[in-house]
C-alpha cells in the first residue's frame, strides 16, 4: 500500500491527476502464484468509477494476461508501468544516446540481463521503434534465451535466439547496448572492454547497479545511465506515467496503445535536445546542485553523454509527454475528444500544474 500511496501523490504533484490506490488480496493460486483471472474479474468491475487504471507490481508472467485482456475487454486506458514505464523512458534515453554515438537502433546488438515485464516489455518497444529482434540476447535468471530451452513462457520464447553463447560475458562481445533488470554486480569492467566502440549501458538494478557507471565510463562506455537519482541519467518512470495518463485523460482515449508510447518516448527525449529555460534553471539549481556546478544545464543543446534524458523536477516533460500522447490517441482513434490546438494544449497542462503545485 505504501507504494501505490506514493504513486498516487506523484500523480498529483506532477499532472494534477487524483488518483488513488487500491490493493487487491486473495488473487494467489494454490502454487502461490498470481491468479490472472481474479485480478482480470476484480479490476474489470472499476471501470464505472475510474478514468483510467495503473497497474502495479502484478508478476510475470500473469501481468502479460492480466494487462492484455483488460485491454481488449475494458474501455478506460489500463496500463502496467512496471512493463511500460521503463521501457518508454529507457527508450527515450536510447534514442539521445544513439545520437551520441551516431549509431543506428536498427543496427545495434542489444544485451538484457532479466527477462521479467520490464526486461520483455523493454525490447518490444525497441523493436517496435526500429531494433532488429534477431540481435537481441537476452538472459534470465538460468541463463541465457535460447531455442535449446524447453521452459520459457510465451513471451520469453518470441527471443530464444540460435545461439552458442551461454554467459553474459561471451553475450557482450561487440555488443552495442546493454539493458540491466536484474541483480547488482553482474557486470564487471573487462566485460564493457569487449563491447563495441560506443558502448550504450544501462545497468537498472537497484539499489545496486549491474556495474558501477564510473567502472563502465572507465572501460570505455559512452553512455551509461542507471535507476539511481544519484548517478547521470537516471531511468526513472515519473518521467513518463503523469504526463502519459494527463494526455490520455484529456483525450478521453480508450487505450494506451504502442504508438502513445512511442510519443512519449520522442516527448522526453526531445526535451533532453532544447536549451533550458532561466527561470527552470534557477529550480534545477536547488533540485539538482551538482548536475546545476558541473554546467549539466548550460549549454545551448543540452545533450551530453551525461544528460540523454531529462530530470524528473523538468516542468517541461509532462506537459510535453501529454501533448504527444494526446496528439498520438487522435492520431489512431482512441481518443474520444479532439484538441484542436495542441500549443495551447501544451501551455494549460504548464498551467494546471503549476498552479496545483502552488
Amino acid at each position: 500500500m505504501p507504494v501505490m500511496e506514493g504513486k498516487a501523490v506523484l500523480f498529483k504533484r506532477f499532472a494534477d491527476i487524483d488518483a488513488m490506490a487500491l490493493c487487491i488480496g486473495k488473487v494467489f493460486n494454490e502454487k502461490g502464484r498470481t491468479d490472472a483471472a481474479k485480478v482480470i474479474e476484480t479490476v474489470e468491475r472499476l471501470e464505472p468509477s475510474f478514468g483510467g487504471i495503473n497497474l502495479e507490481d502484478i508478476g510475470a508472467p500473469a501481468c502479460f494476461e492480466v494487462e492484455q485482456t483488460l485491454k481488449q475487454r475494458m474501455n478506460i486506458p489500463v496500463f502496467h508501468d512496471d512493463q511500460h514505464g521503463t521501457a518508454i523512458i529507457s527508450l527515450a534515453a536510447i534514442i539521445n544516446a544513439l545520437k551520441m554515438v551516431g549509431k543506428e537502433i536498427s543496427k545495434c546488438r542489444f544485451v538484457v540481463n532479466g527477462a521479467g515485464a520490464a526486461g520483455i516489455s523493454c525490447s518490444e518497444l525497441y523493436i517496435t521503434a526500429g531494433a532488429d529482434r534477431k540481435n537481441f540476447l537476452m538472459f534470465d535468471s538460468k541463463g541465457v534465451i535460447s531455442t535449446k530451452r524447453t521452459d520459457l513462457n510465451a513471451e520469453k520464447a518470441r527471443f530464444a535466439a540460435d545461439t552458442e553463447v551461454t554467459s553474459l560475458a561471451e553475450a557482450l562481445v561487440g555488443a552495442d547496448v546493454f539493458l540491466g533488470l536484474s541483480v547488482g554486480g553482474c557486470v564487471t569492467p573487462e566485460m564493457v572492454k569487449t563491447m563495441a566502440p560506443g558502448a550504450i549501458i544501462f545497468a537498472m538494478a537497484n539499489p545496486v547497479p549491474e556495474i558501477d557507471p564510473a567502472l563502465a565510463r572507465e572501460a570505455g562506455a559512452a553512455v551509461v545511465g542507471t535507476g539511481r537519482s544519484d548517478f547521470p541519467n537516471q531511468i526513472n518512470n515519473v518521467l513518463g506515467f503523469p504526463g502519459i495518463f494527463r494526455g490520455a485523460l484529456d483525450v478521453r482515449a480508450t487505450d494506451i496503445n504502442v504508438e502513445m508510447q512511442l510519443a512519449a518516448s520522442r516527448a522526453i527525449a526531445e526535451v533532453a535536445c532544447e536549451t533550458v529555460p532561466e527561470e527552470l534553471k534557477a529550480y534545477l539549481k536547488i533540485a539538482y546542485p551538482a548536475d546545476y556546478a558541473a554546467g549539466v544545464f548550460d549549454p545551448e543543446m543540452p545533450l551530453s553523454s551525461d544528460y540523454v534524458i531529462p530530470k524528473p523536477f523538468d516542468s517541461r516533460v509532462v506537459p510535453r509527454v501529454a501533448r504527444y500522447v494526446a496528439e498520438a490517441a487522435m492520431q489512431t482513434g482512441t481518443a474520444q475528444i479532439r484538441i484542436d490546438d495542441l500549443d495551447a494544449y501544451e501551455a494549460e497542462v504548464t498551467a494546471r500544474v503549476a498552479r496545483a503545485n502552488s
